[in-house]
C-alpha cells in the first residue's frame, strides 16, 4: 500500500490533480452520490444570482458513462503528463495552467456559439493530444491495437467519437482541435514565422500564485517550505543595513 501511495505521490503534479478530480467527480455522478447539474454549463448559469462561475470548471470534470470513466481518465493523464514533463512549451507549472485556462476557455466559447454543448472534457483531451504530438512530428504512436503518425493521433480519437458517439460528438471533439491549433498559432506558429512575440504570454498573476508561498514536491505530497535564510527579506530596513551584519544592541 506505501509503494502505490508513493507511486501516486510521484506523478506529476498537475495531471495527477486533474486526472483525479476528474475520475472522483465521473465516479460520484454515475454511481448517483451527487446530480449531474452543477456539472452542466450554459452561458445563463453566469447571468443568475449567485452566478454559476464554478460551472467554468466542472465542466471539464465529467467523462463518457460506464468504461469511458477508465478510458477517458487514462487518456486524459497521458496526455497532461505528457504536456507537463517533456513538452517544451511548459517548461514551467504556471505555464502549463494558462493553457489549460486559454484553451479551456475557448472550448466553451466556440461551444456556446455553435453546438450547444454542456460538458467539455472529450474536448480538452482531443486539445491536449493535438498539442502533445506536434513536438512528436515524424514519430510513431500506438492507438488501440494500430500504429499511426503521432501528428494524426487527436483526429483518430475525433473518428472514433464519430464512431461510437455519433456527429455531435464529434463536433465537440473538433473545437478541441480547433482551440489547441489556435494556442499553437499564438504561442509558436506566428513568433516563429511571423517574427512577432508571443500574444498570449502567462499573466503575471498566475505565476504569482504558482510561486507564493514556495510549495515543494514530496513522494507523501506538498509541503510549504519557509524562505531560506540566505534569500532576501522584506522589511522596514534599507537593503544597504540588513547586508551589513546582525545589529547591537546599545546600552
Amino acid at each position: 500500500m506505501a509503494d502505490i501511495v508513493s507511486a501516486y505521490w510521484a506523478t506529476p503534479p498537475v495531471a495527477r490533480t486533474v486526472s483525479t478530480l476528474v475520475f472522483a467527480s465521473s465516479v460520484a455522478v454515475y454511481t448517483g452520490m451527487v446530480s449531474m447539474e452543477p456539472f452542466l454549463f450554459h452561458y445563463m448559469f453566469l447571468l443568475k444570482f449567485p452566478p454559476g462561475i464554478h460551472r467554468l470548471v466542472t465542466s471539464f470534470l465529467v467523462t463518457g458513462p460506464q468504461l469511458g470513466v477508465i478510458f477517458d481518465t487514462y487518456f486524459l493523464y497521458t496526455y497532461l503528463s505528457q504536456l507537463e514533463k517533456t513538452n517544451s512549451k511548459f517548461t514551467r507549472k504556471e505555464d502549463l495552467i494558462w493553457y489549460l485556462t486559454f484553451v479551456g476557455s475557448f472550448i466553451i466559447i466556440i461551444n456556446q456559439l455553435w453546438t450547444g454543448a454542456p460538458i467539455y472534457l472529450q474536448a480538452l483531451m482531443i486539445a491536449m493530444c493535438y498539442t502533445a504530438v506536434q513536438d512528436a512530428r515524424g514519430q510513431q504512436a500506438h492507438f488501440y491495437v494500430v500504429t499511426v503518425p503521432a501528428q494524426l493521433m487527436p483526429y483518430c480519437l475525433l473518428l472514433v467519437n464519430l464512431m461510437l458517439a455519433g456527429w455531435y460528438s464529434f463536433q465537440v471533439g473538433l473545437t478541441g482541435i480547433v482551440a489547441a491549433h489556435l494556442h499553437d498559432f499564438l504561442t509558436r506558429l506566428y513568433p516563429e514565422f511571423g517574427n512577432g512575440v508571443n500574444l498570449i504570454p502567462t499573466p503575471w498573476f498566475i505565476s504569482y500564485i504558482m510561486r507564493t508561498p514556495h510549495v515543494q514536491n514530496t513522494v507523501y505530497g506538498s509541503a510549504t517550505v519557509p524562505p531560506r535564510l540566505n534569500e532576501p527579506r522584506s522589511g522596514p530596513l534599507p537593503d544597504s543595513w540588513r547586508s551589513a551584519g546582525p545589529g547591537r544592541r546599545l546600552g
